[in-house]
């Protein structure tokens, strides 16, 4: 197992290098490596053995792909026993990340050193299940009740705070990491200084009130809202405090087993998975270069165009606001700024990185001048296809020659947009989510005539400011608003039938939703949703009718619900009185409907028209739809996205449901899509699809 784990010496210090590139996952041959790497320098006669990740980093820990197959030895826990027993002190030498099986690698060591840079953290919760090896034992055994947090909340921590905390013992020269490393163990080594393994400290653990405990782990679960591995976090760390090693070890190992193969994980790990599949785009050439952007111009200042405009500032990118008037561009301008003050008030931003942040933004009014020196071009105006003809219109003939024009806009189409210029090969879609720089999702879609280097480029600025980029077809709504749209039509009937709005948004935020469609209707303002049917000559009888009386959302204090000073909704008898009044007058007998039938006839027309959008081709697989409604729509990673949801309740069961929906409410979009149909028949599933129609 050479191959994967490097054998060095500088004199009687041995170095065992992890070498599985890119991220040194521990997968079955490093194991073995590790194993055989710590045999050979116990024969050798080493007075210290340092191991260090070759490349980037430590470890990203375990191989993921591993899971759900027959485990082959040596196991994790069987090198760990290998280096607690070995007599030269085993030390790790972190840099880059260390990260879930990586970092209990490193917790099983002797001692640890760290380079400035690195990153600690046991992620394992965020995939769905426990860490599986020693993690939830050995690290409250080291730090006491901070490991609570670190583990149920899955996130890093850096080498200083790394080592305030005892997880590591030194921090060293991060340019030469080795070097410093070898020199610290044989010092270490040869000063008779004795270290005490992780798993025999009890110092940390021992005495720990666990009133305090309860209390701890009770505020970090709130924020669960129904993912079962938090509480599995909590439940193995508290096995530290309360029990022998041993017996942790048993009760995370339990815990770790049952998570591992529950559907919860599966999801999470299906996204985990999906978020890098999606990278791949199978119609772009191999070796298409984006074209080089260096500045970046967003047309508009409003929630949306600062929004992106904070994203670019944030990761370097200089960009410039263009607005129609200085009072608009000093209020986009001032609203960018408060954000950041929020930040920097709450401590999670410095005041040296803010100034950075805004150094990186700039405004004028002056459309040409900005728009001339421009690399990229990101219109965020108002949905109206007019408006926005015009726009691009002017941008050609402001922009340089060979520069992309991309367009905000989530709704309407690209092409007719790309038509009011010269260069409808350099047009494509930039959709941000909002709030712009708070969403991880960019949904870049590609028109008719779109070129690939257009299209590279919209994936390259995108990767540089952050945001997780999924390639989508020209059509109305794309991928997120288009699915989204066709469940409007099963509120309006629940509503008319039995429901009152929080009866919908309770069931969706029982399954893990953030907020309701309801809630989420008040939040983005009602009569955004009412100038977009008016607009295309549709009507919503519950939606128009609560609009008709003024109640158009929070920014009123009223919408489908009632809202206080501090935006917290409550129950309206006024909505109540207008659904009432509409199920009399189209003489609808209002009924009990139970939670489950709300929650199919809320995501089947979702499923079922995800169906239609692979047909065609609009996206090239269905973990593209399920990224995007992870990351855009407010859906719970560990529910797996609607297309996941589907083959979980298996296809057929989807194609019955769906007709007798169908059939029950009239509603064309429930009429099960072909695919579904086929896939039914042939007893398929969307995860088993291959290839792209796009």
């Amino acid at each position: 197992m050479a191959g994967f784990v490097e054998h060095a010496f500088d004199g009687d210090v041995h170095i065992l290098r992890l070498a599985n590139p890119p991220v040194n996952t521990l997968r079955t041959e490093l194991r073995a490596g590790l194993l055989d790497g710590l045999q050979a320098a116990a024969k050798g006669g080493a007075r210290a053995i340092v191991l260090i990740g070759a490349g980037r980093g430590f470890s990203a820990g375990a191989e993921m792909t591993e899971f759900g197959k027959p485990r082959q030895p040596p196991s994790l826990n069987e090198v760990f026993d290998a280096i607690e027993n070995s007599k030269a002190p085993v030390f790790a030498a972190i840099h880059g990340h260390a990260l879930g099986g990586g970092l209990e690698l490193a917790l099983a060591c002797h001692a640890r050193v760290a380079a400035p840079t690195a990153q600690l953290g046991l992620p394992e919760v965020k995939r769905g299940f426990v860490p599986g090896a020693g993690g939830t034992q050995r690290l409250p055994r080291l730090i006491g009740l901070e490991a609570l947090r670190m583990i149920v909340t899955g996130e890093s921590v850096g080498a200083a705070e790394a080592q305030k905390l005892g997880i590591v013992d030194a921090v060293l020269d991060g340019n030469d990491l080795e070097k410093a490393a070898v020199a610290w163990a044989r010092n270490a080594a040869t000063s008779g200084r004795q270290f005490t393994l992780a798993r025999n400290r009890t110092d940390r653990v021992k005495g720990q009130d666990m009133a305090a405990f309860d209390e701890a782990a009770r505020k970090l679960l709130a924020r669960s809202r129904g993912q079962e591995s938090p509480k599995g976090c909590v439940d193995s760390v508290r096995a530290a405090f309360t029990m022998p090693f041993e017996e942790g070890l048993n009760v995370e190992r339990e815990t770790f087993a049952r998570l591992v193969a529950g559907e919860q994980s599966r999801a999470l790990r299906h996204i985990f998975f999906g978020e890098r599949e999606v990278a791949r785009i199978p119609d772009l050439p191999e070796g298409t270069q984006p074209l080089p952007v260096k500045r970046l111009v967003v047309i508009g200042g409003g929630t949306m165009g600062g929004g992106i405009a904070m994203s670019a500032a944030n990761f370097g990118l200089p960009v410039t606001i263009v607005e129609t008037s200085d009072e608009a561009l000093d209020r986009g301008i001032k609203r960018c700024e408060d954000n950041w003050k929020r930040t920097v008030a709450s401590s999670r931003l410095s005041q040296a990185e803010y100034e950075r942040r805004r150094a990186n933004l700039s405004g004028t009014t002056d459309f040409e001048a900005a728009v001339g020196q421009a690399d990229l071009v990101i219109e965020a105006i108002f949905e109206e296809m007019g408006v926005k003809k015009e726009v691009f219109a002017r941008l050609d003939k402001a922009a340089k020659p060979g520069i992309v024009l991309a367009s905000n806009t989530s709704t309407l189409d690209i092409d007719e947009i790309a038509s009011a210029t010269g260069r409808p090969e350099l047009v494509c879609g930039m959709h941000f989510f909002s709030p712009a720089n708070v969403m991880r999702l960019l949904e870049i879609v590609k028109g008719s005539k779109s070129s690939p280097e257009t299209i590279a480029t919209a994936l390259d600025v995108g990767k540089r400011i952050g945001k997780l980029n999924v390639v989508v077809g020209n059509c109305d709504g794309f991928v997120a608003n288009r699915m989204t749209g066709k469940r409007g039509p099963q509120v309006e009937k629940l509503l008319l039938e039995g429901c009152l709005p929080q009866d919908i948004d309770r069931v969706m935020e029982g399954y893990g939703m953030a907020m309701g469609p309801l809630a989420i209707g008040d939040l983005a303002g009602l009569d955004i949703g009412a100038a977009v049917r008016k607009a295309r000559g549709t009507k919503a009888v519950i939606a128009d009718a609560v609009v008709a009386t003024g109640r158009i959302g929070q920014k009123v204090g009223k919408g489908y619900y009632d809202y206080d000073e501090n935006r917290r909704r409550m129950p309206s008898k006024e909505v109540e009185a207008i659904i009432i009044e509409a199920s009399e007058k189209l003489q609808i007998r209002r009924r009990k409907i139970e939670d489950q039938e709300i929650l199919e006839r809320l995501l089947l027309p979702l499923v079922n028209e995800g169906a239609r959008i692979l047909e065609e081709g609009i996206a090239y697989r269905p973990i593209d739809i399920d990224v995007i409604f992870i990351n855009g729509s407010g859906w719970p990673a560990w529910r797996g996205g609607p297309m996941f949801w589907a083959d979980t309740q298996g296809l057929k069961t989807v194609r019955d449901r769906l007709a007798m929906y169908a059939e029950q409410t009239g509603d064309p979009n429930l009429t099960p899509a072909a695919l579904i149909e086929e896939l039914a028949a042939k007893g398929g599933t969307f995860a088993g699809m291959k290839g792209a129609k796009a």
